[in-house]
């Protein structure tokens, strides 16, 4: 569709996994177990809770920072779970057109 983007853009705050520069559109693609899709809905650890609970809580306090400072920004953040993506990646293409085409 003509559109530029850019993949692991290490000069946005959280290296976003897509970038739409000129649209200012960062996509973070997450996966459910390391951002705490399962840990967020009661979901507890079998081993090494203390470890996985202090991680995973850590990582998604670091998701609420990176999208709290790049809204600041005037970036559009949009996260996806990775099971969303494979279940219904047309449902989201079109929610991110809807966005970029503004």
């Amino acid at each position: 569709m003509g559109y530029r983007y850019r993949i692991h853009d290490k000069t946005v705050f959280g290296k976003p996994d897509i970038v739409f520069r000129k649209q200012k559109v960062a996509i973070f693609c997450d996966s459910e177990f390391w951002h705490g899709k399962k840990y967020l809905n009661g979901e507890k650890f079998k081993t090494n809770t203390s470890f996985w609970e202090t991680k995973i809580k850590r990582n998604i306090e670091r998701d609420k920072e990176v999208n709290e400072r790049l809204k600041s920004e005037g970036w559009t953040v949009l996260r996806f779970w990775d099971r969303d993506i494979k279940k219904e990646l047309f449902l989201i293409i079109d929610k991110l057109m809807a966005i970029i085409k503004y």
